[in-house]
């Protein structure tokens, strides 16, 4: 099992990242720096994939196409993010500009 980056730490280095690609992003809602689960979305040309991050069967860091595997409108978007900060208010929440919807930082994808 690999180890954890704090959150706070991990979102810092994928905001980099989406900087040096030319990809704007923003931190939308703010988390527990140090243990906060970390939802991304991808705002891309058909509308917009939610990734939640999780860990593979090996522990090792990956992400789940939350609202599905299609993209989503704004709305659906907004309600999946409404109801996970419910379930979790450590949650941070990032949106990144990605007309291909591909993330900006590496990311195993389930």
């Amino acid at each position: 099992m690999e180890p954890r980056v704090k959150a706070g730490i991990w979102v810092q280095m994928a905001m980099r990242l989406s900087d040096i690609s030319g990809r704007p992003a923003v931190v939308i809602r703010k988390g527990d720096p140090d243990a906060g689960g970390i939802l991304c979305l991808l705002r891309g040309r058909e509308g917009i994939l939610v990734l939640s991050q999780v860990r593979d069967a090996e522990g090792r860091p990956a992400w789940l196409r939350a609202a599905g595997e299609r993209p989503v409108d704004d709305a659906a978007a907004d309600a999946y993010v409404e109801r996970q900060v419910k379930r979790d208010p450590d949650l941070w929440v990032l949106e990144f500009e990605a007309p291909d919807l591909k993330p900006p930082f590496e990311a195993k994808l389930l």
